[in-house]
Order: structure tokens, then sequence, then C-alpha cells
């Protein structure tokens, strides 16, 4: 019988985004399957959840889903299971209780389609796995900081005291922590959350408020593609990285 408070191997890849940022790409192909260093960007998400040996996956779609259907069901490592939000767009925490049948009672993995990352050393999965502490965590952020972040300009995410744990960013202060969209997080605490769509930020901030969201720093790089021209700074950065 799983542990219900220890990690499963299990994880969803939300997928369902209309890639508005990515338009005119995305008038005819779905973001995940917009192509970087000629792989669709979910495909480095796909090949991580492989490389730590992944349970069950579960992935999210919406936008132009006969698209995202054909290649999920032809991937070869998984039998992915498809979440269809066509009929309804679920939003980030929405999107996840609508799967949590499929994702089971034990913490489970999440990952956005919209970034990748570049392990390092060390599996950032495994590291995830190993950092976890039920009897304080109800979420584990994986986050990235200084030289290892690609495509992005923002002021930070969250700042992070010695322990690990979490708080949002103060307005007009700056945070070296930026969200890379990888998580661990428990099933039990999308318990009295909205029917329908609603933001996987509302968890976050029910986490902060009981002391419960920790993030660990991310070996390696992370490559945030969120616009056309950001798929040319991402190749540039994986030929000089050699990846």
């Amino acid at each position: 019988m799983t542990d219900k408070c220890q990690p499963s191997k299990n994880a969803m890849i939300l997928a369902a985004g209309l890639g508005l940022r990515m338009l005119p790409l995305t008038d005819k192909t779905p973001k995940p399957l917009i192509k970087v260093a000629g792989k669709p960007l979910i495909q480095f998400n796909l090949e991580a959840l492989s490389k730590f040996s992944a349970a069950e996956v579960v992935v999210n779609i919406h936008h132009l889903p006969l698209q995202m259907i054909n290649f999920l069901r032809n991937y070869p490592d998984f039998d992915v299971q498809i979440s269809n939000e066509s009929d309804e767009l679920l939003d980030s925490g929405g999107g996840i209780k609508n799967a949590l049948h499929l994702l089971g009672p034990a913490p489970f993995f999440i990952l956005n389609a919209d970034s990748f990352w570049i392990d390092g050393a060390t599996s950032n999965l495994n590291r995830l796995s190993k950092a976890w502490e039920p009897e304080r965590m109800d979420i584990l952020l994986l986050l990235a900081a200084g030289n290892q972040i690609m495509g992005y300009a923002g002021c930070g995410d969250f700042m992070m005291n010695s322990n690990g744990q979490l708080i949002r960013r103060p307005e007009k202060a700056v945070s070296p922590f930026v969200y890379t969209g990888v998580a661990l997080i428990s099933a039990k605490i999308f318990h009295e959350t909205p029917s329908g769509p609603f933001s996987l930020n509302i968890l976050f901030d029910r986490a902060i408020e009981l002391q419960r969201l920790y993030g660990i720093r991310l070996d390696g790089d992370w490559y945030h593609v969120g616009t056309p021209e950001s798929i040319d700074e991402a190749e540039q950065k994986m030929m000089l990285n050699k990846y």
C-alpha cells in the first residue's frame, strides 16, 4: 500500500494554457509542441520524468487538443494519461484537482510545460523527493536563481530562509528565487478547494499561512520559453553549454 505521506513517482504536466505570448506560433501549434533545439517543449519534461523512472504521467490539454492527443498517445516511454479540458479551461489548480483520481493520494510532482530545465550533476526530481518532509511541508518548490535562469526578466517570486521556508517576495523588493514550474505537492491540500477553475497560487498562499511552503534550489539551468524571441535565446545558450 502506498504511504500517503511519502512521495509517489506520479506526475502531472500542466499543458492546457493558450500560449498567448507565443503568438503567432500558437495559432496553429499548441505551445507544448513548439520546438526548441529541434524538440517539442513538453518533451524536455517527459524525458526528465523518464530519467526519474516516473510511474503515472498525466498531461492536461485544451488548446488544439487533437495535436496534443496524437503526440502524447505516440510517446514511447509512458502510457500518458490525458486530462482533456477542451470544454472548459480549469487553470492550474482546477486542472490538477480534476486529475487527482489519476494521480493517487500520495504527494506527486507537477511540471509546467511552459519551461524546462537541464539537470546538473543530479536529477532535480530525485532531489525534490529526497528533500520532502511530510511533517512540515505541504508543497516543495524547485527554484532557480542568478545565472541558472534564461528567459526571465522579473524581480523574483519568493524569499527563502536558511531552512528553505518560503514567503512571497514583498512588493517593490527583489528576490533571486524564481519558481521553475516544478514542485512536489501533497494531494490532501486540494480538499476544500473551489469547484471549477482556480489558480495554484491559492494553495501556495495557504501553505505560506501555515508555514508549510518550502523550496530547494535547482541544480542545473532553467529555460523559460515564453515568447517567439526566447526560442532563439534558449537555443543559443544550449549550444554554448553544449546541451
